[in-house]
Order: structure tokens, then sequence, then C-alpha cells
């Protein structure tokens, strides 16, 4: 899959395959409005699409606001129900804290970078073959 930038408002987003793994590249804000509508939008193509294993690339993401954080409950759930599962990788501190505030901290796999994130789903062997 190549990358497919995807842009609305503030936040922009881009998707890249590692094997079964489809990293959601984020930058700007998750926030109300265009962000979540845009996030919600690409998790339901990714789902729709047989996208399992999902890495949410948070490192150029500067702001996540409460409805930026339902919005990714509701990709969680939805990845979940799925039979899939759906980690974070690089969040900033402000966000991390949101996450430690929010109790989500214990819902959400959040990884410090991205080859853990990758190595994390226990795919390796089938990524790299």
């Amino acid at each position: 899959m190549s990358m497919q930038p995807r842009g609305a408002g503030k936040m922009r987003a881009s998707t890249r395959q590692i094997g079964e793994i489809t990293i959601l590249d984020i930058s700007g804000g998750i926030t109300l409005g265009e962000g979540i509508l845009l996030l919600r939008e690409i998790m339901v193509d990714l789902l729709a699409k047989g996208n399992k294993h999902i890495l949410l690339n948070l490192t150029e993401v500067v702001h996540v606001d409460s409805a930026g954080i339902g919005e990714l409950v509701r990709s969680h759930t939805s990845v979940r129900k799925q039979g899939g599962h759906i980690k974070l990788v690089n969040p900033n501190q402000k966000v991390r804290d949101l996450l430690r505030m929010t109790m989500l901290s214990a819902v959400f796999d959040v990884q410090e970078d991205e080859t853990a994130a990758i190595k994390s789903f226990g795919l390796s062997s089938k990524a790299a073959g």
C-alpha cells in the first residue's frame, strides 16, 4: 500500500503498510470537528479493507481534546470487535498525561518507538516473510 496523504483542517494523516501492520501517521490535532471525522473515516476504511493490526503514530500530534480521546476509544473498540489490535506510538508528554488522567493508559498499548511497537504485535516473522 502506498502513502496516501489525507488532510482536513489541522489534522493530517497518511497510511503505510509494514507486513500485516498498518501504520497511520497522524500530525496536528485530534480534535472536535474535522480531526475526529477524518480519523473515524480512515479507521472505518482500514477495517473495511481487513486491516486489523493498526499502529497510530502520534509523534507529530500536538493536541488531543476530549472529543479526540473519545474517537481514539471508539477506534480501539471497533478494532477490538473485529479481532484486531490498535497501538499508540510515541505520544508527546501532554497526550501521555491525558491518557494517564483519563485512566486510558491502562486501555491503550503505548509504545516508545515504531520498531518496538511493530515487534509488540508479535507478527514480525510474518511481516518479514
